[in-house]
């Protein structure tokens, strides 16, 4: 080879090297990564909730009536049908519900509780639900750690409330149907007052066609509610400013009841609808995650 054709030569090896090393035809996206991202399996619905931190508890009701409703995060809580089997139905952001008629009620016991029993100066929470309203104007109680004929309250979500507290005056004023985050750091009524009332009250109604997230999170600063991946604002009572942390009811505290809580004594403000899963997570989720989770367990079209 002669010496004067080096320079060509030594050109096509440059061009040929940057045509291996960008891919022979820029028209052609690169395979490994698009077969890689194709290749990967959509999340379902269990596993945005399962993946998300602090998860405590889980439940997304696949048992029959009759068995113990087993939490899908560590710990495997186990929820005990109280007043008789509690029926499943196939439907649902995860699949299943239960169809709780008013008067039913789940529990853990209190020496069950575990990571359940959040409580301190500076404990989080969060409590999310799936629910299909069916019986408006009744307070019910949705989930949560609160005995109110013990004076045991730490935390719990609430439907249909007739009244809610303005927190720039601590008056409450009449209301319909809003849904509410409570919490406690006494654990009996507010001070100065008959009942116990500093929680968040949501903006709006929750709609009594098809199937909707309710959440509600502490972060030991205040209480803010969301509806359906949406903080739903509501002047002077949403947020909700609450700085003393949660109650410790100690070893004979409340319970984690479904359902219903202790009132006057006894089993009180019942809910009635289906419930179509349950979370609670030891932190205060944000509003990217609450949103998040919704559109990950959000139904297309609520089932006829």
């Amino acid at each position: 080879m002669s010496l004067p054709h080096l320079p060509l030569l030594a050109a096509l090896g440059l061009c040929l090297l940057h045509t291996n090393a960008t891919g022979a035809e820029p028209d052609k996206a690169a395979p490994p990564e698009n077969k890689k991202a194709a290749e990967t399996p959509a999340k379902n619905p269990q596993q945005a909730v399962l993946e998300t931190p602090g998860l405590a508890a889980f439940w997304d009701f696949r048992e029959d009536q009759g068995n113990k409703r087993l939490s899908l995060a560590p710990g495997a809580h186990a929820l005990e049908e109280m007043a008789g089997p509690v029926a499943r139905e196939a439907e649902g952001p995860f699949g299943t519900a239960l169809l709780i008629k008013s008067g039913q009620w789940l529990r853990i016991p209190r020496e069950q509780l575990g990571s359940l029993n959040i409580h301190g100066p500076s404990a989080q929470v969060t409590v999310m639900a799936w629910v299909r309203r069916e019986r408006p104007h009744a307070w019910q109680a949705i989930a949560g750690v609160w005995d109110e004929s013990r004076k045991k309250r730490q935390y719990c979500l609430f439907l249909n409330a007739a009244s809610r507290t303005d927190h720039r005056t601590m008056k409450r004023k009449p209301c319909k149907d809003l849904f509410q985050g409570h919490v406690s750091s006494v654990g009996g009524p507010t001070p100065g007052e008959e009942f116990c009332i500093t929680y968040a009250s949501s903006g709006s109604v929750v709609p009594m066609e098809g199937w909707h997230c309710l959440a509600l999170t502490y972060d030991a600063k205040e209480v803010r509610l969301y509806l359906d991946g949406k903080f739903d604002a509501s002047e002077g009572s949403n947020p909700f400013p609450y700085a003393e942390g949660l109650f410790d009811g100690g070893e004979d505290g409340a319970e984690f009841t479904v359902g219903s809580v202790s009132v006057r004594g006894k089993p009180g403000n019942f809910f009635g609808g289906r419930l179509g899963g349950l979370a609670v997570f030891q932190r205060a989720l944000s509003a990217q995650e609450i949103a998040a989770l919704h559109s990950a367990t959000a139904l297309t079209k609520a089932p006829e």
